[in-house]
């Protein structure tokens, strides 16, 4: 079949009935309500077999019909635990926050008592043990003691820089 152009209708205006009905045809045919698609997901399987004399009864394939995937459903379980777990931090945190914003020099008093009377008794008890251990030696000299002491001065004074070295012997 051969495309025919009616020179005709496309030169010459519409009157206002057939304008009127075209404009109504598009904007139905356009903004008509599209009907979605459905898919019919089984909630529920039956299985209507006759079930065996006696024995377990034997599997029935039931197929896998997940619309979200496995990885998808672990990041989202992840994610969760994560989120749970720094709410946990968080709340954690702003306790300790809180507690520091209330110190006193009294409560940190009262906090540090304990180890600092467990400090001064370990160091009482370490010097004890030090003492303890100390062998009694006394060293006597005997001879005459002679000190050399020789010092070298050195110096370089070149241009804009100059090194000193001393050399104490």
């Amino acid at each position: 079949m051969e495309n025919t152009v009616d020179f005709d209708r496309a030169t010459c205006p519409m009157t206002d009935a057939e304008a009127k009905a075209e404009a109504q045809r598009i904007i139905e045919e356009n903004f008509r309500p599209q009907v979605p698609l459905v898919r019919h997901i089984p909630t529920s399987f039956r299985d209507d077999s006759p079930l065996p004399a006696y024995g377990d009864t034997p599997p029935v394939p039931q197929d896998d019909k997940r619309i979200v995937p496995g990885w998808a459903a672990g990041i989202a379980v992840a994610s969760i635990g994560v989120g749970a777990g720094i709410t946990g931090v968080g709340c954690g945190a702003w306790l300790v926050l809180q507690g520091l914003a209330s110190v006193t020099l009294y409560g940190v008093l009262m906090v540090t008592l304990p180890f600092a009377g467990v400090a001064m008794a370990v160091t009482a008890v370490g010097g004890a043990i030090s003492k303890a251990r100390r062998a009694v030696t006394k060293t006597v000299y005997e001879g005459p003691v002679v000190q050399n002491t020789q010092i070298t001065n050195t110096s370089h004074q070149r241009g804009m820089f100059s090194r000193t070295r001393n050399d104490v012997r």
